[in-house]
């Protein structure tokens, strides 16, 4: 990837959101093309092969992860951000297995978008200002493993050494703060 080369497609469903995040990441110097649907952001790779590119998980016609793919296939050094308002373990690690660089929760500020672009192969992030509870964690670790085995509670409960009822328990109350 050439060092200079600040091409970024943004793809993303939500509109208003779409469209501050490109004026931002264009005041901070790339060079910014959007889409809104899994349709057209694999039309711009037709004619354009970002270094850069912020998806957004859920999109109206389909997953973003099918862009990230593309992507990952057409320019194997891209650096990809996923966003999505649907986080959890399960999604990050499916995001990540898929090519993306990093995960990052909507909504997510131009700043910490830029941040998670730019990071070097190797670099740590900075910790949390906060992070999750431990209740949280615990929370995410079952709904991982419950995706895992296609939501089948029986399976989910044998492979946690947990009684299927505190498990039905668990599942159905939404999850902890963090």
């Amino acid at each position: 990837m050439a060092e200079n080369d600040r091409t970024l497609l943004i793809v993303d469903d939500d509109a208003p959101l779409c469209q501050r995040l490109a004026r931002a990441m264009e005041r901070r110097g790339f060079i910014v093309t959007t889409a809104d649907s899994v349709a057209a952001g694999l039309a711009v790779l037709n004619h354009l092969l970002p270094a850069f590119a912020v998806v957004d998980l859920r999109l109206g016609d389909g997953s973003g992860l099918d862009i990230v793919a593309a992507l990952r296939a057409a320019r194997p050094a891209v650096r990809i951000i996923v966003l999505t308002g649907y986080g959890n373990i399960a999604t990050a690690v499916a995001a990540v297995k898929a090519g993306a660089i990093d995960y990052l929760p909507k909504p997510s500020d131009a700043d910490a978008v830029e941040q998670a672009l730019l990071m070097r192969d190797g670099a740590l992030p900075p910790p949390p200002l906060d992070p999750m509870s431990a209740d949280r964690v615990r929370w995410e670790h079952i709904q991982r493993v419950f995706e895992q085995c296609d939501r089948n509670v029986s399976e989910t409960a044998r492979r946690l050494k947990m009684h299927r009822r505190t498990l039905q328990r668990i599942l159905s109350k939404h999850a902890p703060r963090s």
